[in-house]
Formats: structure tokens, sequence, C-alpha cells
């Protein structure tokens, strides 16, 4: 699987494709749109120079994209988003549509397993992977679990077992945030007026034990436990720590 990847894991409206908007050179990012053609929520400032955006309206096209992508030196990053709502797109159009549901979630389970230890795994570019999570009752441990819930086996081992690392978009309290003072962190005047801010968390905290946030060992530094939600900074980090 590359290095350079990552997944994004976050409520509605928490920052996960505005985290986008700082990506270098937008022109050479594929940005793979699977949540029916919306508008991205910021403007480029050179209209010029934007991303290649594809509307995904059948699952399949994600994989030969990836493929096309591979033959673009032009493209440096492929963006996903979301993995939900593509996963949920395979659901719809051939596990409910299928004569044997039961084949169906096999074929669902295999369109994930390829996607991640084919696709993903022999690609030159860097993966951004966006996803929604959800707050799930663990009955065996009794706690609420935040997670990426697709469908199916899936499930079992769990989405963010495939990534190496795993960032959670949040809004936070600008009283917590000035706890973590590092240069990733930028509190703006109107930030402090609103009294919370957008941010990525990169690793877990007393708060958060439940839920399935990881990086390697030493990626980031304890005060950087909250930074901007900014994509470009944790492509950065990857680059830095893997190279």
């Amino acid at each position: 699987m590359t290095k350079r990847m990552v997944l994004i894991g976050g409520k509605s409206t928490t920052g996960k494709t505005a985290s986008l908007r700082n990506i270098n050179d937008p022109k050479g990012v594929m940005y793979l749109n699977c949540e029916t053609g919306k508008d991205l929520p910021f403007r480029f400032p050179n209209k010029d120079e934007k991303f290649l955006s594809l509307i995904v309206t059948d699952p399949y096209q994600v994989f030969q994209a990836l493929d096309e992508a591979e033959e673009m030196e032009e493209i440096h990053t492929v963006v996903i988003d979301t993995l939900t709502y593509l996963m949920g797109m395979f659901e719809t159009q051939y596990v409910l549509a299928a004569a044997d549901t039961q084949k169906g979630w096999g074929n669902y389970a295999e369109f994930f397993k390829k996607l991640h230890q084919y696709y993903f795994a022999k690609s030159t570019k860097s993966i951004i992977v966006l996803a929604h999570t959800a707050d799930i009752y663990n009955k065996k441990e009794m706690v609420m679990e935040s997670m990426v819930k697709v469908k199916g086996s899936t499930m079992n081992e769990g989405v963010e077992a495939a990534y190496s690392t795993v960032i959670a978009t949040k809004k936070v309290a600008i009283s917590e945030l000035e706890k973590y003072d590092n240069p990733n962190l930028n509190i703006s005047d109107k930030e402090k007026r609103l009294g919370y801010k957008h941010v990525f968390q990169t690793q877990i905290t007393e708060d958060s034990i439940n839920e399935r946030i990881r990086a390697n060992m030493g990626m980031w530094d304890d005060e950087e436990t909250y930074i901007d939600n900014d994509v470009q900074i944790v492509i950065d980090r990857l680059h830095e720590y893997y190279d």
C-alpha cells in the first residue's frame, strides 16, 4: 500500500472536503466525486488551477480512474470523496439489485478489498480517502465507538484497519486547543470570536479513546494532537516521515 495515503474520517460539516483547499498544484489532483456531484465548499484562487473533477456514477469507474491516473504524469494525488457514499453506491447498484443478494454482498466485500489491496497498493500517487463516521454501540465492550460505517463483513475488521494513517475532522473549542501549541495550529480572530475551530485530530486523547485515529509511532508530536484541517500539512508529514 502506498505510504502517501491517509483516511480522513468525520461527521458531516466537520471540514473533510474543505481540508482539500490548500493542496499544492491543484491541477495535479484527480478528484473522484462519489456524492452525487456535490459542489466543492471552496473556490480556487485561479480558475485555470483546479482539480480534475470526475463525478462517479458507477463504483467500478473508480478502478478505471485509478488506472488512468497511473498513466498521467501530471496527476500526483487522487481523492475519493467519500468512501462511505462509494460503498453505498455499490450496495444500491450491485447488491440490492442483484438476483442473488448473498452473492452481491460477497462482491461488495471483494470490491472493498480489491480497491485497497490492488489499486491503492500499486498506486504511485498520493491517495486521500474521505469518509463519514458514525457512533456505534459496541455490545461486547459496552461503549460507544466512533468509526467509518459500511455494510456487511467489511465492518468486522473495520475500514480503518486498511490504513496506516487515520485522521479525524473535528470542531473543537478554542479553550481546549489553547493547550496545544504547535506551528501547524493557527487560530484566527474569527475563530476566537466563534469559540471553536475546525481541526484535524491526529492522535487519541483521553476523551477519544474509542475512536480509530491512528498513525505510525513518532509521526506526530504530542503538541500536534490538533492541527489545522489542511491536508497539505498531512501530505508533507507523510513524505517527511517515510522519506
